[in-house]
């Protein structure tokens, strides 16, 4: 009996993204309202120019911990009574602070939006900023890094991206701050940032549910338009990403069953032109489970459980990534495959099933990711934050649509340089040094835990 053919896929369905009402108050403040009947629910969710990149010199983590103190109470309730008062609501307040913006936001019934954004307007507009509590977020913050230097996965990431930055530049240390920075943070500190970050004009509010614009506005005009707007602050420079040639760096881990292995490099901005492209050239690399990396390193060589790569977008410069973890024994190895997979995709144009697979799966996926009053929120802000175009959300599915396999090649020859590709390895050294010195793929550094390297060998 002949087994039945596999049905074809059919066309994706048309996907709009809900349209937006947007109005500015007088002292600056933007509010976008995106329109949701389906369900009476809606998401309000407050943004900030006041993310990682605003810390100030030596005060990495500041802007995650001024998030986070947000939700510790006002001057008029205290965390326990201010968790309460949005419990009533139906709502549950969420803060913190990536590295383009700070949120604070909750999800209630659409009847309940009033008094939602009243009780939200006072932790944004008088914040308490206790020292008990701020004392508290540094510690629970120190106690986290403890932590991640005693797991290598969160090791590795950490160490990573200081290598590919290199010291000096924010983006070289974790958003959440490094234990010097956050042991030097004061609660006179957070309240400085708080005054020069958290200003009408550097916010921005959203809400999206069952609501619609002039309602919006007239709350908020009604509750915020007396806010005095305050004096702009510009967004500081991260400083010059380093590491401009070829390097492996070890990083201790005495008798680790495998390493962590991390290779990659900074790159380009959130808002680069050819972000479509590399898009869909990453999902061909590593970004998909059916990329070549993974197919590579776990269904060829059996190396991995998974093998990946990405860009970690940022306002002023990203990070291009390839991340696994394998067998102590096939670290020489697993390096060698990632290379070459990077130097195959810069070299020859993908094959048209490849090319079909990333961009009928990116395609596919973009509506899912939008089945909520929470996620229409997020990727508005997430629009706002880095500047996209009004027509973004409307435009994705088509861009990625059009990309060739001609522009894969060329972004990949644009965007990738193996010349100044950091490789990383936490392991353990007895294990992986030899083999990897006998790659001979530049000057060796050996790190011992979040030291600076110990030692240069010439590779």
């Amino acid at each position: 009996m002949t087994a039945p053919s596999r049905p074809a896929p059919g066309k994706p369905r048309t996907y709009a993204f809900p349209d937006s009402d947007r109005r500015t108050l007088a002292n600056g403040l933007t509010i976008i309202t995106a329109p949701l009947p389906r369900l009476p629910a809606v998401t309000v969710l407050a943004i900030a120019d006041a993310g990682a990149e605003t810390d100030p010199a030596g005060r990495a983590g500041l802007a995650a911990i001024t998030a986070r103190a947000l939700a510790e109470g006002t001057r008029h309730r205290s965390g326990d009574a201010l968790a309460d008062a949005f419990e009533r609501l139906g709502g549950e307040l969420e803060t913190d602070a990536g590295w383009t913006r700070a949120e604070c936001g909750t999800t209630v019934l659409s009847a309940r939006l009033e008094p939602t954004l009243r009780l939200l307007t006072e932790v944004l507009r008088e914040p308490a900023f206790a020292e008990g509590d701020v004392t508290r977020l540094r510690e629970e913050r120190l106690a986290e890094l403890l932590q991640i230097e005693a797991e290598p996965r969160e090791l590795a990431d950490d160490q990573f991206a200081r290598i590919a930055f290199g010291q000096g530049n924010r983006y070289a240390e974790p958003v959440a701050g490094s234990t010097p920075t956050v042991s030097a943070l004061t609660t006179a500190d957070v309240a400085a940032h708080f005054e020069r970050r958290y200003l009408p004009r550097n916010i921005t509010l959203i809400m999206a549910g069952d609501i619609d614009g002039a309602t919006t506005a007239g709350l908020a005009e009604s509750m915020c338009g007396l806010w005095d707007p305050g004096s702009y602050v510009p967004l500081p420079g991260v400083g010059d990403a380093a590491r401009a040639t070829r390097a492996v760096h070890i990083v201790h881990r005495a008798d680790a069953p495998q390493t962590e292995i991390r290779v990659g490099h900074s790159s380009v901005p959130r808002n680069d032109p050819d972000f479509h492209a590399i898009t869909v050239m990453n999902a061909i690399l590593g970004g998909l489970f059916n990329s070549r990396i993974n197919l590579n390193l776990r269904e060829r060589h059996a190396f991995t459980y998974g093998a990946f790569s990405s860009f970690d977008w940022r306002r002023q410069g990203s990070l291009f990534e390839v991340s696994t973890a394998v067998r102590s024994d096939v670290t020489a190895a697993a390096l060698t495959e990632i290379l070459g997979e990077i130097d195959r995709i810069i070299e020859a144009e993908v094959s048209d099933s490849e090319l079909s697979l990333a961009r009928d799966y990116l395609t596919g996926v973009f509506p899912i990711r939008f089945e909520t009053t929470a996620a229409i929120a997020s990727a508005i802000a997430i629009q706002e934050s880095f500047g996209l175009d009004p027509a973004y959300y409307d435009e994705y599915r088509e861009r990625i649509a059009a990309v060739s396999a001609a522009d894969v090649r060329r972004v990949a020859e644009r965007i990738l340089d193996p010349s100044r590709l950091q490789i990383l390895a936490v392991g353990d050294p007895e294990m992986i040094r030899g083999p990897i010195n006998a790659l001979d793929l530049g000057d060796v550094h050996e790190i011992v835990g979040k030291e600076q390297p110990t030692s240069t060998v010439a590779g």
